[in-house]
């Protein structure tokens, strides 16, 4: 029972993390209601099956695949460039399943060649704080503006969305600061369904809509057309690989210092592994036409938060994913939650993630220390303020590098502390 309650926490997790990047760029893309659900629908099947093997045959960490930023943004900006390059909106979105193909076979040739392994040796502890403050600060905008129900039922901010959910934040804090501990474990699945229940009650729920056709669905291979060949979109392809290399890393090494610490487990280092895994990954969210996947950081917040340190609730809970995954009905369900209560309710996940970052910073007693962490918040901050609208006229590849303050934050980290040490070292064998 213990188990069961567990993995569905987890689901409830997953899907409250990713239900929003498949219905938004289905939205962007202008497809229809039956092409928007086949595409929701495949996405959290992908997603599902991708936690399942990186959790048995890659990293083997209870680390949850979610859709990836740098895809989201990649479809975000060929959605308004596909008449200028394609012709159609379908046409890109066949470029586009092109693209994850593409970076699933550089994925793979990558960790056959040991590069993952070497690209992990950059992620020290700094330049892994670094990364998780910056992926709170990218994220803190999407959560205070879906907690205060801006564009949920109307354009401003709701007054009654913003109340419930700081109530829902205030019980959040109280649950996994008073209950007990077996509460504790199980303090998301509880005060999502207290959230819901309230927005039903007080009529702020969105209704269930069934997408018509059978009871069961099975996803669609290449539902947009076969991929279209686009020399572009390899280049493309390449450098969201790398980025996407980054972020993997980089959440694999949180959470592995997260259950170091609850479990005074030794890390396992399976980079090359998750590599492989990844890649494989890529090649089925474009064989499926959905969005490509990553390992989420969020996961460790959530490991943090609740005590789930187990892959077995967790590889039950991505079992639950796909089945649901499979269920049109069950699909529209999840697909009604409330978005301000998703975000109210894991809320609580991503503070935690500030305190693991500030305890990766403690672990390097270096000078430069500051410096590097100066120097990375003002490139990576500073980048996240800059308007999308001022990257229209960049090439497309440098507007997905430009437009991410947590990749461009993340990489001058690593630029950074690579030439201070450096730098470091040459003044020793000087003064030798």
């Amino acid at each position: 029972m213990r188990n069961t309650l567990s993995a569905l926490q987890w689901a409830v997790f997953m899907i409250a993390g990713s239900i929003v990047a498949p219905v938004a760029i289905a939205s962007l893309f202008q497809l229809d209601p039956a092409m928007a659900a086949g595409f929701v629908q495949r996405t959290m099947f992908v997603l599902g099956v991708a936690a399942i093997l990186q959790a048995t045959l890659g990293h083997r960490l209870p680390i949850n695949e979610g859709p990836a930023g740098l895809w989201w943004g990649v479809f975000v900006l060929y959605a308004g460039l596909s008449s200028a390059l394609f012709g159609s909106k379908m046409e890109t979105l066949q470029a586009l399943e092109l693209a994850m193909i593409a970076s699933g076979v550089i994925f793979i040739l990558l960790s056959a060649f040991g590069m993952v392994e070497r690209l992990s040796r950059l992620f020290t502890p700094v330049v892994t704080g670094i990364y998780l403050l910056l992926l709170v600060a990218q994220l803190s905008g999407s959560f205070l503006n879906g907690m205060m129900g801006v564009g949920y039922l109307r354009e401003g901010i709701d007054l009654r969305i913003a109340g419930l959910s700081l109530l829902l934040v205030l019980v959040s804090i109280w649950f996994s600061r008073s209950m007990p501990a077996i509460i504790q474990q199980y303090s998301i699945l509880i005060i999502l369904i207290i959230g819901w229940l309230l927005f039903a009650i007080l009529g702020l729920a969105k209704p269930v809509t069934v997408p018509e056709g059978g009871f069961v669905q099975l996803p669609q291979i290449f539902a947009f057309g076969y991929p279209e060949w686009n020399s572009g979109m390899i280049v493309t392809a390449a450098l969201v690989t790398l980025l996407l290399l980054t972020n993997m890393i980089a959440s694999i090494r949180v959470v592995e210092e997260v259950l170091a610490r609850l479990s005074n487990t030794k890390p396992m280092g399976r980079y090359r592994q998750a590599g492989f895994v990844s890649g494989v990954n890529q090649l089925l969210g474009g064989i499926f036409s959905a969005v490509g996947s990553v390992p989420i950081s969020g996961a460790a917040g959530f490991i943090m938060t609740t005590g789930l340190k187990r892959r077995l609730p967790f590889i039950v809970g991505s079992g639950f994913i796909i089945i649901i995954s499979l269920f049109p009905a069950l699909m529209a369900f999840f697909a009604a939650l409330p978005e301000p209560v998703g975000y109210a309710v894991i809320f609580i996940v991503f503070v935690n993630m500030v305190g693991i970052a500030f305890n990766e910073f403690k672990k390097d007693h270096s000078e430069s220390k500051s410096f590097v962490i100066g120097m990375s918040f003002m490139v990576g901050i500073g980048t996240m303020f800059i308007p999308p609208e001022a990257f229209q006229n960049a090439p497309p590849l440098t507007a997905s590098l430009l437009n991410n303050g947590l990749i461009l934050g993340s990489i001058t980290a690593i630029v950074t502390e690579q030439w201070m040490n450096r730098k470091k070292r040459d003044n020793l064998t000087t003064s030798d």
